[in-house]
């Protein structure tokens, strides 16, 4: 069973999700049978590399709120992201352009360690403020979770994988996909927003069940006999 979730790394919705999917992964009777891939998904393609400005001032002046709401709204997500796991600190937050990011996270697919590399984007830009535009903090944060720091930096340098973010952004907006995170299951169950476990362990289970239909074979020569309601002395 293949699973693709649509996210950007600045997402701190799309954090909390990826713990709340592992938690209903972990849940899963065919987890070993079930493949995740990540896709692209900017939040703000027009983005500069890095924004110079408070993260705080920056949402205030995008939502037409005051800093001091922002702020409020960064306190609250913070409280939320720690019930699963994640200690954010918006306060060091360098936000920027995610599109090289994104071709990094396709580099990784390609090696094998995609998860690893999702992972500590996330906690580069939500929890210890590296610089997310950056290419050569991408480099270092890539290397740190298993890519090959000269294939990193050769990627970043040019124009690789450019092509499969943009694949990745269409098929999103062919899909109807507003907002992030977005799970899709086979291609034919989508999930919006960073569900509770129990409830992305219930679609896994209903997409599995559809997949894996169960086949009533009957012998044949054979009565069949069973216990129905009413039929049997109990």
């Amino acid at each position: 069973m293949q699973v693709e979730i649509w996210s950007d790394v600045v997402c701190p919705w799309c954090a909390i999700g990826k713990r709340r999917f592992e938690k209903a992964l972990a849940q899963f009777a065919h987890r070993d049978d079930v493949q995740v891939r990540y896709r692209s998904f900017e939040l703000d393609p027009d983005a500069p590399q890095e924004r110079t400005e408070d993260l705080g001032e920056h949402l205030a002046a995008k939502y037409g709120i005051t800093t001091e709401r922002a702020e409020q709204m960064h306190a609250q997500m913070t409280q939320t992201a720690a019930a699963d796991g994640w200690d954010f600190h918006f306060e060091h937050a360098k936000s920027g352009n995610t599109f090289d990011a994104h071709r990094l996270l396709h580099l990784a697919a390609e090696r094998g360690v995609q998860d690893a590399v999702k992972e500590r984007l996330f906690s580069a830009y939500l929890v210890e403020g590296e610089r997310i535009g950056d290419p050569e903090t991408l480099v270092r944060i890539g290397a740190e979770a298993g890519l090959d720091a000269d294939e990193a930096r050769s990627v970043l340098a040019g124009l690789r994988y450019g092509d499969e973010v943009r694949a990745d952004e269409h098929q999103a907006r062919a899909y109807g996909i507003s907002g992030v995170p977005f799970y899709v299951i086979d291609q034919k169950y989508g999930v919006s927003g960073a569900q509770p476990p129990e409830a992305l362990l219930e679609v896994l289970t209903t997409a599995w069940a559809d997949a894996h239909p169960v086949s009533v074979l009957t012998p044949a020569g054979a009565d069949g006999d069973a216990c129905a309601d009413g039929s049997c002395a109990v």
